[in-house]
């Protein structure tokens, strides 16, 4: 059932936090960031330049526990999964922790550089997957699983092995990069449904390849030839289910399908906010003393408001010099293979963004679950600059081919990473690592304060050098250049920054 407040759409444009601030005397003194949230069908009543600004008011809030902050008797993970030892709650000096989370006060805490809903700096970097302990410490002296001294194996974690360190993404784009998501997924569906037993064919999209799909004499599909895409795309449970083939943008190991999934993840592992429409209507999972933490508009207008956020562009310096050497560096950046998988432009058919993504998971809203919510990319009151349509079809310059590359020379590489999260936590596989990553989308590379999915190097050109893997042969072009042909191919990266207006 949906929930309304008094409040009408006019006066909600004239100033959101004012006119969701609640008036009783006896919220005098009370410290929280979003005073009143958005009740459920209340996103199609308001106009979309106050959804969102509201969105931005979620994305830029710094939450207290005034309002559920924290997650004393749950873990971070994106499932609720309670407490290994719920007698040991996480509560102060622990509402905060670095390395298992809660690890920030407000979204745009680590997404702001160049500005708000950009990358971050190395400080803001996530460990990916400490939050599977309750709170990680590094004391030896205490054996218990629980306080996150060893891990699921009984081996003493330290800071090289507990986790993966990871570069907060830049979020400008991410309605045009979801919307391309969704129409290859729909693509290589389309063939899988055309192959019968016996047979096989090439699943290939926006002219990216990823691989050979094929059906065994029996029905049962085989994925071994399938490239790109993580394993949970690949999972068949028996004959009549094919593989999903979900394409997953989201995360430099390509985790999440959906901005929506993506979110409520960071919510809780990073504030300790939960969402409503995954832990539960009216449940306090977390033992906070709160519930409905977050509702489904409350999602949809953060979810919106990173979806419209503007599209990077080129910044051409007027030096001549330079702008030879650039328009040298983007012909080089195709002829030695880097295009190949930053691809420059991809085609999309449809710029309707659609609210919730139809390939979510169990856990986020899904079609049919409320009424769909519907934003036109183009529209001109969204931030610019904006794509526009050619002939039909928008070219967006996200400089990726979306799927997932082995970039290590092996285990040992320390680019590679010490846990995989593709893999069953514990397992064999989980603790060999993971040497595949979602290819960068450079558009605004040049504007990023570090590179790689680690973030750990300084320069563009380290990013470039620490390609190994399959990106050996485009490295080894690379460093076979003269110095003015490899300066040429940074100065046209440099080029590909946030446009801030």
């Amino acid at each position: 059932m949906y929930r309304f407040s008094k409040f009408c759409g006019c006066a909600f444009i004239l100033g959101i936090a004012a006119l969701l601030a609640p008036a009783q005397t006896e919220q005098i003194g009370r410290e929280v960031a979003i005073p009143e949230h958005l009740q459920n069908g209340q996103e199609f009543q308001i106009s979309l330049t106050a959804l969102l600004e509201f969105g931005k008011q979620l994305f830029t809030a710094n939450w207290t526990v005034q309002e559920g902050q924290g997650r004393p008797l749950a873990k971070g993970v994106g499932t609720p999964a309670p407490l290994s030892d719920p007698g040991s709650p996480l509560v102060f000096p622990r509402n905060f922790n670095r390395l298992s989370a809660p690890d920030a006060n407000s979204c745009a805490g680590c997404h702001n550089a160049p500005v708000t809903g950009g990358a971050g700096d190395i400080v803001a970097n996530v460990f990916v997957l400490g939050q599977r302990f309750d709170s990680v410490t590094m004391d030896h002296s205490d054996t218990l699983v629980t306080r996150g001294a060893v891990d699921e194996s009984g081996d003493f974690i330290t800071v090289l092995n507990f986790a993966d360190s990871r570069a907060t993404p830049g979020m400008f784009g991410s309605g045009y990069v979801e919307l391309l998501a969704r129409e290859i997924t729909t693509d290589l569906r389309a063939i899988e449904s055309t192959i019968l037993p016996g047979q096989s064919a090439a699943l290939v999209s926006k002219g990216i390849y990823f691989g050979r799909l094929a059906r065994r004499a029996d029905g049962a599909w085989d994925t071994s030839g399938v490239t790109g895409l993580p394993p949970q795309a690949l999972i068949s449970t028996r004959p009549s289910n094919p593989p999903s083939l979900i394409v997953q943008p989201w995360h430099q190991s390509g985790n999440a399908v959906s901005l929506r999934q993506f979110t409520i993840n960071a919510f809780n592992q990073h504030h300790g906010i939960q969402a409503e429409e995954r832990f539960g209507n009216g449940v306090d999972q977390d033992g906070d003393g709160f519930i409905n933490e977050l509702t489904e508009a409350d999602i949809t207008a953060a979810v919106l408001f990173q979806a419209a956020m503007a599209v990077p562009g080129r910044v051409i310096p007027e030096n001549p010099v330079l702008q030879s050497a650039i328009v040298n560096g983007e012909r080089l950046f195709a002829k030695i293979g880097c295009a190949t998988c930053h691809i420059p432009s991809l085609p999309l058919k449809n710029w309707m963004y659609t609210e919730p993504n139809p390939y979510n998971p169990p856990g986020n809203l899904r079609p049919g679950d409320a009424p769909a919510f519907t934003m036109d990319l183009t529209d001109p009151r969204l931030p610019h600059p904006r794509l526009r349509p050619v002939n039909g079809v928008i070219y967006v310059p996200a400089y990726t081919d979306f799927k997932l590359h082995d970039i290590c020379s092996g285990a040992d590489d320390p680019n590679a990473e010490a846990i995989d999260q593709n893999q069953p936590a514990g397992s064999q596989a989980f603790f060999i690592g993971n040497r595949r990553f979602l290819t960068k989308r450079l558009w605004n590379v040049g504007s990023s304060p570090n590179h790689f999915h680690h973030g750990k190097f300084t320069t563009i050109r380290e990013s470039i050098l620490a390609h190994a893997g399959e990106a050996e042969d485009t490295r080894s072009n690379f460093v076979s250049l003269s110095p003015y042909d490899q300066g040429s191919i940074i100065e046209f990266l440099k080029t590909l920054k946030v446009l801030l207006r």
